[in-house]
């Protein structure tokens, strides 16, 4: 029954952890999209169409009439047609193979390639794309696990080097990305990666593009989002910057009391050779200490005259 406690224990954790990559991953752009799942189908269709009507109409025209011949030849074009004509959106260019040879990037707008003979393998978008990625319970230098979550900004710069040079650019950023950040958490210490972000996102982003610079890719930015450590840990870093803040309090205090020590000698100096000084100090305290108590001070008419200057006598 042991082990099965155990894992109910974890199960919180872990549903947490999961729905916060989720969240992650849900403001990912879209994945490399391939020729298979091209937006262009609605074109296609279009030329697809007309091709077919207008071949058709040519045929019977021809021949005199409709017939299964002339569909066929209707079809057969429309065919050709839709092979040949294509279209891509202003962000995308086309990767586009000839035998299976590289032969061209192609888009933005209309494009043709050769039926049977050339096809296009992958758009590349050309805009700005975002990957959340993060590490869960990454050791630091100093044996802290953390969790930290980031997001990268990346944009394919060759869309010749992107569609040649790796299998899927985005699983391949996303996976630099991982394994980067992990990389640079187990080299540095819990107070390096809290206090330090922006030589941490700048560290990653050199990274990142030491990877992805031969596949075509510029990495923009890197930003942590968010770092996670336990709860424990926490209560004790509280502590001692607690403790560091009252140590900096009491070296404070204790120059202040140098200082004003200091100042309390040269006064002495100051009072011991000049007795008017001192008698002056004097009279000011009692004035002082009359107007903080708001009552009146009565003292003794000898010891006033102790404040009275001596005049030599006649």
């Amino acid at each position: 029954m042991e082990p099965s406690s155990k894992k109910k224990g974890s199960a919180p954790g872990s549903r947490a952890a999961n729905s916060r990559y989720s969240e992650i991953e849900s403001i990912n752009s879209p994945r490399t999209r391939h020729v298979d799942d091209n937006t262009g189908t609605v074109f296609s269709a279009f030329v697809f169409a007309v091709s077919f009507v207008t071949a058709t109409a040519l045929a019977a025209l021809f021949v005199g009439g409709v017939d299964i011949w002339t569909l066929c030849f209707g079809f057969f074009m429309a065919v050709l047609a839709a092979s040949s004509i294509h279209v891509a959106t202003q962000w995308e260019r086309v990767i586009v193979l000839r035998l299976g040879t590289f032969k061209r990037v192609e888009g933005p707008g209309l494009y043709f390639t050769i039926p049977f003979v050339e096809r296009a393998v992958l758009r590349a978008d050309m805009r700005t794309m975002l990957t959340g990625f993060g590490a869960e319970e990454t050791l630091t230098s100093d044996l802290v696990p953390v969790d930290v979550d980031a997001a990268v900004f990346w944009m394919v710069w060759d869309p010749e080097k992107a569609c040649m040079e790796v299998e899927n650019y985005y699983d391949a950023v996303s996976m630099a990305a991982q394994t980067a950040l992990r990389d640079a958490i187990g080299r540095k210490s819990i107070s390096d990666i809290t206090v330090h972000r922006d030589k941490l996102d700048q560290e990653l982003r050199d990274k990142i593009e030491e990877k992805a610079g031969p596949w075509g890719i510029s990495i923009i930015s890197v930003e942590i989002r968010d770092i996670v450590i336990p709860k424990e840990l926490q209560r004790d870093m509280a502590a001692a910057a607690k403790a560091e803040r009252e140590k900096d309090a009491r070296i404070i205090l204790a120059e202040v009391e140098k200082d004003v020590a200091a100042m309390l000698l040269e006064a002495t100096e100051i009072y011991r050779e000049d007795d008017m000084a001192f008698e002056l100090r004097s009279m000011h305290l009692l004035n002082e200490g009359v107007k903080e108590s708001n009552g009146t001070l009565v003292i003794p008419s000898a010891y006033s005259e102790g404040f009275k200057p001596s005049r030599p006598a006649r």
